[in-house]
């Protein structure tokens, strides 16, 4: 039901139920598609109902016509650098590639290649790289 979407929760309630849902189950928020501690859920809430408001959630849409102004079509992976760059407020390469699916051992440089992309895109300025922490700068 909530196959692929990771999902945080503090809540050991919470995390039974998506796990039974087939959530994926991450440690830190920063590396989350949904924060459910932040979603302020009313309980009871049907499974239904919880699967469309995890769905809304994640969708990064919202996020990126903030950040744009406008809808911008975007590669999946684009969007996620940029949705969890804003979330977080910088990430270092590593936490990226976790963040966004991979091993933390995985030997790949998708996110780096994806990041010049988007540099292309919107200009050198749009991705900085503070100290090692990528992050959202200017259009």
């Amino acid at each position: 039901m909530l196959s692929g979407i990771q999902i945080f929760s503090s809540d050991e309630y919470w995390r039974r139920i998506v796990t039974d849902l087939n959530g994926v189950l991450v440690s830190d928020a920063k590396f989350a598609d949904v924060n459910l501690d932040s979603l302020k859920l009313d309980l009871p809430i049907s499974p239904i109902a919880l699967k469309t408001a995890i769905i809304a959630a994640s969708n990064g849409d919202a996020i990126i016509k903030k950040i744009f102004g406008r809808n911008v079509e975007l590669s999946p992976l684009q969007t996620q650098i940029i949705v969890k760059l804003h979330q977080s407020g910088g990430m270092t390469v590593e936490e990226l590639k976790m963040a966004i699916g991979y091993a933390k051992t995985t030997t790949t440089h998708t996110v780096e290649t994806a990041v010049y992309g988007l540099r292309k895109l919107f200009g050198r300025d749009f991705i900085i790289n503070d100290n090692g922490l990528f992050k959202i700068g200017r259009l």
